[in-house]
């Protein structure tokens, strides 16, 4: 996997809570372009745990789906009679 990069449009969602984020929380005063460099490294670093736990998630979610349809499939099989 290549380092998390974000778009342009996801920078414009989440910057500007970040800034606030860092104002109200920290009493920090950072500008756009501190917290724009600030999401980088934080993409950068965590973004692939937050990869692997998504694939983790979907793994879970997949599995889970994939026991009911066995159920499904099972509850389908005939009965075969054996003789005696």
């Amino acid at each position: 996997m290549e380092d998390l990069k974000l778009t342009s449009d996801e920078k414009a969602v989440l910057v500007p809570k970040l800034m606030t984020y860092l104002r109200d929380e920290l009493d920090v005063d950072a500008g756009q372009f501190d917290v724009e460099f600030l999401l980088d490294f934080l993409a950068k670093e965590a973004g692939a745990v937050l990869y692997n736990r998504g694939l983790e998630d979907a793994h879970a979610a997949l599995a889970k789906h994939i026991d009911a349809f066995a159920d499904v499939i099972y509850a389908l099989e005939k009965p075969v009679e054996t003789r005696r």
